[in-house]
């Protein structure tokens, strides 16, 4: 997807997490879709091009949030820990860092918030199941635990103060999938764009959760509210289907990881206590 033709224009534009995977794969592509885009991260990241700023801020700064936030129309919030770590380390980014990104947005008056949230927030529901976004949420690790805290600060500061969020419950965002577990959970990177389009452009989302998914002949998520934002995914994991399986033999059903949809991250930790070996 390389075309700019929807009429989305926003004057500054916020991608937190702009050194990540996800970020730098983003950063060229929602350049469009601004007159500004403001990119932060805590790690190096490009220097500005035309158009761009680029901004240092810790998360768990609530000062430095504040200043990110000024004069931002949306953000794009794909900022944090993006993988299992120990509590300790989850805890400042994702569960302090998101409530000072919303509590900067509601000062500064931001319009919309798109929060990257991650399938392992509902990561122990089982892989035979089609779960909708208002299943209760069954976080699979510290991770998908902080990010089911964001899920909940986002309802609260729509109902509190009315400001909209949407909810993106990412599954696997890579260049093709290269598992079976993926056959299910992949999105393609223009159907990520696609997503953040339609979430952008939508007129009202209050608070909605949409799965970041594309339109893969295997799925366990009823993506109804995606549906409603006006996302119209365009890509599928089947074209590599046949390759993926011959690669990959049938993981024994009794593991965890073949049994429930978070895969790996369901054996995960527990980690050690600091000093502990």
């Amino acid at each position: 997807m390389h075309e700019s033709s929807t009429g989305l224009r926003f004057k500054r534009l916020l991608l937190t997490g702009a050194a990540g995977t996800l970020g730098r794969m983003l950063r060229p592509r929602m350049r469009r879709y601004c007159e500004t885009l403001r990119v932060s991260d805590l790690a190096a990241m490009e220097p500005a091009g035309d158009g761009e700023e680029v901004v240092i801020a810790p998360l768990e700064d609530e000062a430095a949030m504040f200043a990110l936030l000024e004069g931002v129309d949306a953000v794009l919030h794909f900022g944090g820990v993006s993988v299992e770590k120990p509590f300790s380390t989850v805890l400042p980014a994702n569960i302090v860092g998101a409530y000072n990104l919303y509590e900067a947005a509601r000062r500064q008056g931001t319009q919309r918030i798109v929060f990257a949230s991650s399938n392992h927030v509902t990561g122990f529901y089982g892989q035979g199941e089609t779960i909708s976004a208002h299943v209760v949420p069954r976080p699979d690790t510290f991770y998908g635990l902080s990010k089911a805290f964001g899920e909940n600060l986002a309802q609260f500061y729509f109902d509190r103060h009315g400001l909209e969020t949407v909810t993106l419950r990412i599954g696997s965002c890579l260049p093709e999938p290269v598992n079976r577990r993926q056959l299910s959970s992949w999105i393609s990177h223009d159907d990520m764009e696609r997503l953040l389009v339609a979430v952008l452009s939508a007129p009202v989302v209050g608070h909605s959760i949409v799965y970041g998914v594309s339109d893969n002949r295997s799925t366990w998520w009823d993506n109804s509210q995606g549906r409603q934002v006006g996302y119209r995914p365009q890509d599928s994991s089947e074209p590599w289907r046949a390759a993926v399986e011959a690669k990959q033999p049938h993981i024994d059903p009794a593991r965890p990881e073949a049994r429930y949809q978070g895969g790996a991250f369901v054996v995960l930790g527990p980690f050690p206590f600091a000093g502990q070996e």
